[in-house]
């Protein structure tokens, strides 16, 4: 059978994070992906220039239609933006019984702020929903009022603080670490798997965040454990990342080759 997986994000027009990224990755990996948007942005591979935040209620309403029509198999939440909209999300999916993967977006690529300051309280409030975070070092830092881990000792402090928030697990991304490779963390009451990476040297990283927590939900979806649906889903973006070079997407931080298993080079 094959799992339908909701994302509610954002949408970048430019086609590498967001709601975009999103449904390549579930597509790639072989769910069908549907989409309920809280923000639209005007951005680039070189930064966000504009966000027009959706009305709370809307978002709602998109969930609602979905779920009155579709069965969901597991949900992937990325931008939520300000905290009306974070409880109105929380709302619609109260008696959902689906995985569903946070991914809590805070900050683009760029630099640009895509959560509100005063919004990260009700973020934090969220975190019992979800049966998986995946925050990487600026956003764990960002979600416990510290500062950024900067050793793999660190990771797994905030790890298990991060869990104690209520999460049913954490996915710690190590891509900030100043490390020769990209370790992550994932994390449950059982303990600490570590799940170690290549670092690819690549300004092609954009919406990396957007694309594995997708490719998680779905693989989750399709009934895999929570450590096997982690790891396939590193091996995927991975995969995207090393076969990056393949697009041409602009002059800033461009975005992974979500489809890179299904493209062939075209004959002369």
């Amino acid at each position: 059978m094959i799992p339908n997986i909701l994302s509610i994000a954002g949408s970048d027009p430019s086609g590498g994070a967001g709601v975009q990224a999103d449904i390549k990755a579930i597509s790639a990996n072989g769910g069908y992906a549907m989409a309920a948007l809280t923000a639209l942005t005007a951005q680039n591979t070189q930064g966000v220039r504009a966000v027009q935040m959706l009305e709370p209620d809307f978002v709602a309403a998109q969930i609602a239609t979905i779920r009155a029509d579709i069965r969901v198999d597991a949900v992937k939440i990325g931008m939520l933006g300000t905290a009306p909209i974070i409880r109105a999300v929380s709302t619609a999916l109260a008696d959902l019984a689906a995985p569903i993967v946070l991914d809590p977006v805070m900050v683009a690529k760029g630099g640009d702020r895509l959560l509100l300051a005063e919004a990260v309280a009700a973020l934090r409030a969220f975190l019992p929903r979800a049966t998986l975070i995946t925050p990487n070092l600026p956003e764990a830092a960002d979600l416990l009022e510290g500062r950024e881990a900067q050793s793999m000792a660190e990771m797994e402090a905030q790890a298990r603080a991060l869990l104690a928030l209520g999460p049913g697990a954490v996915l710690l991304k190590g891509g900030h670490l100043p490390e020769d490779d990209c370790p992550d963390l994932l994390t449950t009451a059982e303990g600490h798997i570590w799940l170690p990476g290549p670092r690819h040297a690549t300004r092609k990283t954009h919406g990396t965040g957007c694309t594995l927590s997708a490719a998680l939900a779905t693989f989750l979806g399709h009934g895999l454990p929570l450590a096997t649906a982690a790891a396939k889903a590193k091996a995927y973006v991975a995969a995207a990342i090393a076969h990056a070079d393949a697009l041409t997407v602009g002059q800033g931080h461009g975005p992974t080759h979500h489809f890179h298993a299904f493209f062939k080079e075209p004959n002369p």
